[in-house]
C-alpha cells in the first residue's frame, strides 16, 4: 500500500495565507491595503527609474570662418555615455549644415572616458549629434534633425570669439602668399601643414618642404593674398622626378564653392601612372581629367582662363619658349572668377600607405600672371 507523504507548504505560501485570513476581517481590511501600497510603490518606483540621459558639452571650438581652405580641431565631452554611440559633428556656413570633416569620415568616436575630438572645416555655428551606431549622417541639411530614435542628444554652439593667428606670409615673384599653419583633407586624408617647411631663398625661389617629426608627417602650402580672375598664369617648376610616387604639387585655383581647376605633378602613388595630370573639377567626370608624362628637369606651366574656356599647356624648360610637352583646352565645367584663392600645395596623397621616410622638397622658381 502506497504511503501518503503531506508536503509542507512553503513559508513564502505560509506568509501569503495569514496574510489573507488578516484581511478578511472588516477591521483590518484598511490596514492590509496601506501596508500592501507601502510594500509595492517602492518597488514599483525602483523598476521604472530611468537612467540619466545622455548630453554633449564642447571644450575646444573654433573661430568663424568659410570655405574650404582651413579646418581647425574640435573637441569635448559626452556625460553619461552609452557604449558604442559616436558623435557626428556640422558645421554651419550660408543656410547649411555641412558634414565634418568630410563625409567619407563622418564618425567620431566616442572614448571610454567620454571624451571626443576631431577636426571641422571653419562656420559661423558648430554641432555635436550623439548617435546610435546604425545611425547614417547626411552630407548636408538645411535643419539638423530632433532628438529622437537614433539621436540620443545634440548640442550646438556659436564659433568661438577668438580671432585666429595672423598667417606666416612669403614674398613670392612680385605676390603676397599666405602660408598655411591648419590641417586639410586629402585624398581623404587629413594632412597637416608646417609653416616653417616654406621659405624664399636669395634667388627668390620658392621652397616646399614635406617631412616627418617625431613620426608625424607635416605638408607645405601658400595662397595668394588677393584674386586674379580671369588671364594667364604661369609656374616655373623644378625637378620633380625624384618625388615619391605619392607626393603631389599641385597649382590651382579655388573658390569658396570648391571649383577649382588644377595642374597636379604626381603618380598618385602607383609608379605605372603618369606624372602629371590637368584637371577642372569634378575630377571623377572623365573629360574633366587628361594625364600626361612630363621628363625629368625643369618644365613650365600655363593655364589660360578666359570665359568658358581654360586651355592648359606644358613646355619642358623654363620658358614657354622650349619643346611643348602638351596642350589641352577645356571648355566644359570652366567656373567663373568668384573670388577665387591660387593654391600652390605639396602633400602626400597617401600618406598612411606611402612608405615616405625622409623630408623631400620641390622648388617653385617662378610664377607669372598675366591679364
Amino acid at each position: 500500500m502506497r504511503s501518503l507523504q503531506v508536503r509542507r507548504a512553503s513559508p513564502i505560501r505560509e506568509l501569503i495565507a495569514s496574510f489573507r485570513t488578516f484581511a478578511r476581517s472588516p477591521l483590518n481590511a484598511a490596514l492590509a491595503a496601506s501596508l500592501c501600497a507601502a510594500l509595492i510603490f517602492p518597488m514599483g518606483c525602483r523598476s521604472t527609474r530611468k537612467s540619466p540621459a545622455p548630453a554633449i558639452h564642447f571644450a575646444h571650438v573654433p573661430p568663424k570662418g568659410a570655405g574650404a581652405e582651413y579646418l581647425d580641431h574640435i573637441n569635448g565631452q559626452v556625460v553619461n555615455s552609452p557604449v558604442g554611440v559616436r558623435i557626428i559633428v556640422y558645421a554651419h556656413l550660408r543656410d547649411t549644415w555641412w558634414v565634418q570633416p568630410f563625409r567619407s569620415r563622418a564618425f567620431t568616436d566616442v572614448g571610454s572616458d567620454g571624451a571626443w575630438e576631431n577636426y571641422t572645416h571653419l562656420g559661423s555655428d558648430y554641432a555635436a549629434l550623439l548617435v546610435t551606431p546604425d545611425f547614417q549622417p547626411i552630407a548636408r541639411l538645411s535643419a539638423l534633425p530632433p532628438a529622437g530614435g537614433n539621436v540620443l542628444a545634440i548640442a550646438t554652439t556659436k564659433a568661438s570669439s577668438e580671432p585666429r593667428p595672423a598667417p606666416k606670409v612669403v614674398h613670392f615673384s612680385g605676390y603676397d602668399w599666405r602660408v598655411r599653419s591648419s590641417p586639410n583633407d586629402r585624398g581623404g586624408e587629413i594632412c597637416d601643414y608646417e609653416p616653417s617647411n616654406v621659405w624664399v631663398d636669395d634667388q627668390g625661389y620658392l621652397h616646399l618642404l614635406m617631412g616627418l617629426e617625431g613620426g608625424h608627417r607635416y605638408c607645405a602650402g601658400i595662397s595668394l593674398t588677393r584674386s586674379l580672375g580671369y588671364g594667364t598664369y604661369k609656374f616655373v617648376i623644378e625637378d620633380t622626378n625624384h618625388l615619391p610616387t605619392s607626393a603631389v604639387l599641385a597649382l590651382f585655383t579655388q573658390d569658396s564653392d570648391g571649383a577649382d581647376m588644377d595642374i597636379e605633378l604626381s603618380r598618385w602613388g602607383n609608379a605605372l601612372n603618369r606624372n602629371a595630370d590637368y584637371v577642372v573639377q569634378p575630377y571623377y567626370i572623365p573629360e574633366n581629367t587628361v594625364h600626361f608624362e612630363i621628363p625629368a628637369g625643369p618644365t613650365t606651366h600655363v593655364l589660360r582662363w578666359e570665359p568658358g574656356r581654360a586651355t592648359f599647356r606644358s613646355f619642358a624648360g623654363v620658358s614657354t619658349a622650349h619643346s611643348k610637352i602638351i596642350e589641352h583646352v577645356f571648355k566644359s565645367g570652366v567656373p567663373v572668377p568668384a573670388n577665387e584663392t591660387l593654391l600652390i600645395d605639396f602633400y602626400d596623397a597617401h600618406h598612411p600607405q606611402s612608405g615616405l621616410q625622409h623630408p623631400v622638397e620641390v622648388v617653385v622658381q617662378n610664377f607669372e600672371y598675366l591679364p
